[in-house]
């Protein structure tokens, strides 16, 4: 492979590779099953759509508390160990599923969500930059967003099995939570046997791309080791971007049922079943997102999808129908490439810094947890209108990509 067509990654990476992407799957899956979560506890707790939000508010409320203790441990212990305790925090958040669901305690489950956000924090914090590690760094923006195509499934798988266990048998005013507890101790059986191949999964020993690179490597350069990291001024504009585009998926995500409910007049289960189609846009966006990476610089494509965001918003909000709920449907395609490249264009060369600047871009979700509460205040009253407020973020998103994402030596 020349220098000026470096691999997708390495042989010797591959097996590495493999089980970083199923983290990618996991996190998908459970944060999608929150946006059911939502609505279940409206049926059987007689919860506001405001008062659900803060379903969100606990799981990425969880990020800005942990993504940088995460950080300082992967810079610490490395990644191998990160993922370990990601992956540990993460079931027993699961497991805690089990005496919330007998107190029928919205403030335990909050409790429980907390944690297993606080395991989540810690993977994608570790995640991104061992993905973007795992091979040069001029394929970086592909490896992390193939990575995300997972996730994109897992978002889909997660709807699939929430509407089943969830929806299908909801009552109003119900407290019987037996089926969430039963599911949610299930996946945590899952991410315990996760956990335990990763402690026998053999790394290949890696010369860390983040720490030392040279100009014929080409991985990570540093480009300006004089300057502190808050000076990076791409970094700074990345943390910022991230923080209002997960702001904007929460608050999107959270209400799509409710959507679906009160406005195309669906089934709680019917709805909950269109967000698979709804997480599938997004799996297809990742993958035609990626196949564009290939001609079109990673930047340009952002701020592209950024732009074509606004529109279906502003086309959402006028409540016109099928025309408007297609539209809805296509903001998760355009928000596909958003996490990824957003994340692996603000730790582009920063070197020593990566680590640490990974943990401050994984905390910048901490978005996701204010933005469905202001939301819900809109939805409350007319659920349309309240997708008038992403728009907000998509220009941040939109000039981040335009102009703010670029290196200064």
């Amino acid at each position: 492979m020349t220098p000026d067509k470096p691999a997708f990654t390495e042989r010797k990476f591959i097996i590495a590779f493999v089980f970083v992407t199923s983290l990618f799957l996991m996190w998908g899956l459970l944060h999608s099953m929150s946006d059911v979560l939502n609505k279940h506890f409206q049926n059987v707790l007689n919860l506001s759509k405001s008062q659900s939000g803060l379903i969100q508010f606990s799981v990425f409320g969880a990020y800005f508390i942990m993504s940088i203790p995460a950080g300082y441990f992967l810079k610490k212990f490395g990644y191998k160990p990160g993922v370990i305790l990601g992956l540990c925090l993460f079931a027993l958040g699961l497991f805690l599923f089990v005496p919330a669901a007998n107190a029928a305690s919205f403030t335990f489950f909050r409790i429980a969500l907390f944690i297993m956000g606080c395991g989540m924090a810690t993977l994608e914090t570790v995640a991104h930059p061992f993905a973007a590690a795992l091979g040069d760094q001029r394929r970086s923006d592909q490896r992390v967003n193939f990575a995300q195509t997972f996730n994109a499934v897992g978002t889909m798988v997660g709807p699939a099995i929430g509407s089943y266990f969830l929806l299908s048998s909801d009552t109003v005013r119900s407290t019987d939570l037996t089926s969430v507890k039963t599911l949610y101790v299930a996946i945590g059986c899952v991410i315990i046997l996760i956990a335990v191949a990763f402690m026998f999964l053999k790394i290949p020993a890696l010369t860390d791309p983040h720490v030392e690179a040279t100009e014929t490597d080409v991985v990570n350069l540093y480009a300006a080791p004089e300057k502190k990291l808050y000076q990076q001024a791409h970094f700074i504009w990345a943390v910022a971007a991230q923080f209002f585009n997960v702001a904007a998926q929460a608050g999107t995500w959270a209400y799509f049922i409710n959507y679906g409910v009160d406005i195309m007049h669906f089934s709680n289960e019917k709805a909950g079943y269109f967000m698979i189609v709804f997480m599938g846009m997004m799996a297809l966006g990742r993958i035609v997102g990626t196949s564009l990476m290939t001609y079109i610089a990673p930047n340009k494509l952002l701020a592209g999808f950024a732009c074509g965001s606004i529109l279906m918003c502003l086309i959402v909000a006028q409540h016109l129908g099928w025309t408007s709920y297609i539209a809805l449907l296509m903001i998760n395609f355009f928000f596909s490439i958003m996490f990824p490249t957003i994340f692996s264009l603000g730790i582009k060369n920063l070197g020593g810094h990566t680590q640490q600047a990974s943990s401050f871009i994984a905390m910048g979700v901490v978005g996701g947890a204010l933005f469905p509460m202001l939301m819900g205040q809109i939805a409350n009253q007319n659920v349309a209108h309240a997708y008038y407020l992403p728009i907000i973020c998509y220009v941040v998103i939109f000039l981040f990509g335009a102009k703010f994402y670029k290196v200064k030596h």
